[in-house]
Formats: structure tokens, C-alpha cells, sequence
């Protein structure tokens, strides 16, 4: 951009008061924001992660000219305010999201609410799964021990009764007693 920024500037930055809210985390959070939203010039955008209510009223020192009618006495605020952060020559804004009616904030809280419900509805089936597949794995358990016990018991019976003797068998690692 040839010239100095400022010679091309519309003051921008001196049309809008933006300042920090805290991150909505509940439905009565969401709400204050849709309150604040019902009011006219009035909007609600996040950056960088942090939300932030803006609302849009000139300067009342602010000339015709664009320029500042207090420069020398300009606040604090305005006087850190560099070129580099001209809201001129910035572009497009880093805003994540940016919210100028209640309707463009329930559309949010709707689509944030279907993520968060099919993560749940994820973990859900991925917790029914896993049971699922815990209760089989006991149910073959089950089988297979049942099996081995009726084995068991039917040879303790048959021997109780005088059926033949299992054969002995031995194990090579055991000890050989001595006599």
C-alpha cells in the first residue's frame, strides 16, 4: 500500500468497543449471549480460541475526516494502538466464529450440540460394543469350564462307582523322590 496507512484510513478501529467474555459453557451462558445479541449493534466473535462482545458506536471525538479531535489527550488504549495492528490494512479478521443475531448463534449451538451428541452416541456404542463383546467372551468361559467341570465330575463319579482309573501321568520336570 504506497503512502502512509493512515493516510487512506476510515477509523476503523475507533467504530467499535470489543471486550472478553468468558468462554460459554452452559445453556445459560449461551443464553446471556443470545441476550446480548437481540440488541443492535451488537455482535459476539471468537478468536484465537476467546470470546469477545463488540459493539459497534463510533468515538464521539472522532472527525469527519476520520482523524482523532483529542489526538494529543488520545487515552491510553489508543495511544498503544499500533499501524501494524490497523484494522485498515488487516484483512480478513481471524475470527473463528462471529455472531450478529440470535439466529446465527442457535445455529452454532445446535451443530456444537449434534457434535457433542454423536461423541457421546460414539462412545456409547463403542462402551455396548466392548460389553458385548466381554459378556461372550465370559459366556465361552463359562462353556469351557462347565465342559472341563461335567468331564471332572463324571470321572470322580465313575471312579466312586468302580470304573477304571484314569492312567498316571507323569511329569517329566517333577522331583524323583529318593526312597
Amino acid at each position: 500500500m504506497p503512502g502512509i496507512v493512515c493516510e487512506h484510513c476510515t477509523a476503523v478501529c475507533c467504530r467499535y468497543i470489543a471486550l472478553p467474555l468468558d468462554t460459554p459453557e452452559t445453556r445459560g451462558d449461551f443464553d446471556d449471549i443470545r441476550w446480548y445479541l437481540l440488541h443492535e449493534n451488537v455482535s459476539v466473535f471468537v478468536e484465537d480460541g476467546d470470546w469477545y462482545i463488540a459493539f459497534q458506536a463510533s468515538c464521539r471525538h472522532l472527525l469527519l475526516d476520520h482523524r482523532c479531535g483529542i489526538y494529543r489527550a488520545r487515552p491510553r488504549i489508543c495511544r498503544q494502538y499500533s499501524a501494524a495492528d490497523c484494522d485498515y490494512h488487516s484483512g480478513d479478521y481471524n475470527w473463528q466464529e462471529h455472531f450478529t443475531r440470535p439466529e446465527h448463534l442457535d445455529a452454532y449451538v445446535r451443530a456444537r450440540r449434534g457434535d457433542h451428541e454423536s461423541t457421546k452416541r460414539r462412545k456409547r456404542e463403542k462402551v455396548r460394543a466392548g460389553r458385548e463383546k466381554s459378556a461372550k467372551r465370559r459366556e465361552r468361559g463359562r462353556t469351557g469350564k462347565d465342559a472341563t467341570a461335567s468331564r471332572s465330575a463324571g470321572a470322580i463319579r465313575a471312579r466312586r462307582a468302580g470304573g477304571a482309573d484314569l492312567p498316571q501321568m507323569s511329569c517329566p520336570y517333577a522331583r524323583k523322590r529318593s526312597r
